[in-house]
């Protein structure tokens, strides 16, 4: 059997695209076994003297931070962390963002900085590779002290509490582990704080949201150059001279992607009529392309931080110390992923401006595109769909990261709301790939009103394959299933 194996290797992001979607198991590799087992000890020599009393480990946590605490109730005092942590509330959290938030605890805590015993690591491995998997909710993080209340409702389980989900079934943490043999986990000294201070919850909404941008930039461009075909569009606009003198590179990428796209269209290199195209139409590279560029920022921005120790305080073995600081800090992923829910978002506001020129009867396509308007409604409420995704969607780009309410007493003064931007985000990318989809769904029908001229052998392949799923519409009947139906197919790519 094929593993991932766990180390200091950076955990590059298409490598955990490939671990989810392969459901490879994990396994630590000997050097991350290593450097666990080193700053564990090196923290239980510490233990033996404390020399001053060290935040969170012989201390209470946050405003508590100068109530010392007793050697014999230091196990005590993390495990009461974990329990009292678990405030969650809302909806739960998907549960492949959960399997990721495990990931890359995973690999946060491999490092060899955070002071967690091997056996606390292996058998979060344990629950990644048997897929068990515990109930998070989505709200309850200030995206500060870390995500503290997604990742304490993470690591009850460790300790015998709150729920999983396993084989399909939510059931009661304690339960799942004495049938499977597995006992409870003792934590030690600052284990709680390493397993809750820490930007998994935010990071694993963020590794997911890029992975789906990926997609939904290359299905935008797919879309639109069909949609450009079918409502008799421009090539010039697309033109590398163009962009070559405003050589932004997602802008010139998106030009270069649509000229391949339309390359051999008979529709495309017929005369025109009109001289210029709407925005929507005339301006994608410049649109499309400002996300790919925001994409790249934010892609480079998650990929630090799950190659990163975040929790705190963070011990280094090699140089006799032990440092409280804030990496748990969740500012750098704050900005990004209300940086990308915006990006992202124009892609649905543009999408939906192409669906809405091509049921408005221009450029000798029926209005609505139905041949028997009137008698037929058509494609005129699927415009509406899209329009009242787009506008929810709008709503939800109010940046979090704006936003901070002190807490613990005034000492978590200054807080990112990380978390806030990374669950709207999950919104932005569901939202904006419902309005492409229907995009989609609009552009085939209208490509059908110009035929015998055909398209491109890309854009008529993606057509030939759409219809397998959703056909063409001749008279009204029920929509919904035909857009459920094209959000699928976008998860084809």
């Amino acid at each position: 059997m094929e593993y991932h194996v766990v180390s200091a290797e950076r955990l590059k992001i298409g490598r955990v695209r490939e671990i989810l979607e392969r459901q490879l198991p994990l396994a630590l590799s000997a050097d991350a076994r290593a450097r666990i087992v080193r700053c564990r000890e090196y923290l239980d020599r510490k233990m033996a003297n404390p020399e001053r009393p060290i935040y969170g480990i012989t201390t209470g946590f946050g405003s508590l931070c100068d109530i010392s605490v007793g050697h014999d109730e230091l196990a005590r005092l993390q495990r009461n962390l974990v329990m009292s942590h678990a405030c969650g509330t809302g909806e739960r959290v998907p549960s492949e963002i959960v399997r990721l938030m495990l990931l890359l605890k995973i690999q946060s805590l491999s490092y060899g900085h955070s002071g967690v015993q091997l056996e606390t690591v292996e058998r979060l491995i344990e629950f990644f590779n048997r897929g068990i998997l515990p109930v998070v909710y989505q709200q309850g993080s200030l995206g500060a002290s870390g995500d503290l209340a997604p990742l304490a409702h993470l690591s009850l389980p460790l300790l015998g509490l709150g729920e999983v989900e396993y084989r399909g079934a939510v059931r009661p943490a304690a339960g799942v582990l004495g049938e499977l043999g597995l006992t409870p986990i003792e934590l030690a000294s600052k284990e709680g704080l390493a397993l809750l201070n820490g930007t998994q919850f935010m990071s694993a909404y963020g590794v997911w949201a890029v992975i789906r941008a990926g997609r939904l930039s290359e299905w935008a461009d797919r879309i639109g150059a069909l949609s450009l075909d079918a409502f008799d569009g421009r090539i010039e606009p697309f033109a590398e001279a163009v962009h070559r003198i405003r050589p932004h590179a997602g802008q010139l990428a998106t030009a270069r992607r649509f000229r391949e796209l339309l390359e051999g269209s008979e529709l495309i290199a017929r005369p025109k009529r009109h001289v210029q195209d709407p925005y929507s139409f005339r301006c994608i590279p410049q649109v499309h392309g400002a996300t790919k560029d925001a994409l790249h920022y934010v892609e480079g921005v998650i990929a630090t931080e799950i190659n990163s120790t975040t929790d705190n305080p963070t011990v280094f073995p090699e140089e006799d110390t032990i440092v409280s600081a804030g990496n748990f800090h969740g500012q750098p992923l704050a900005l990004a992923l209300d940086f990308l829910a915006i990006a992202l978002a124009e892609l649905g506001n543009i999408s939906e401006r192409r669906t809405y020129k091509l049921i408005s009867g221009a450029r000798e396509l029926p209005k609505f595109l139905v041949a028997n308007p009137g008698l037929n409604s058509g494609f005129m409420i699927p415009q509406y769909t899209a329009a009242s995704v787009v506008s929810q969607t709008k709503g939800l780009c109010m940046p979090a990261s704006v936003d901070s309410i002190p807490s613990s007493q005034g000492q978590e003064d200054h807080v990112s709301m990380g978390a806030n931007a990374a669950t709207k985000l999950y919104r932005v990318v569901c939202n904006v790939e419902r309005v492409l989809a229907i995009e989609l769904f609009n552009a085939a029908q209208a490509l059908e009103f110009r035929r015998p001229a055909r398209s491109s052998e890309p854009i008529e392949r993606l057509v030939a394959d759409y219809r397998r799923v959703v056909p063409f519409i001749d008279n009204d009947e029920v929509m919904y299933p035909h857009i459920e139906a094209s959000i699928r197919f976008l998860r084809t790519l």
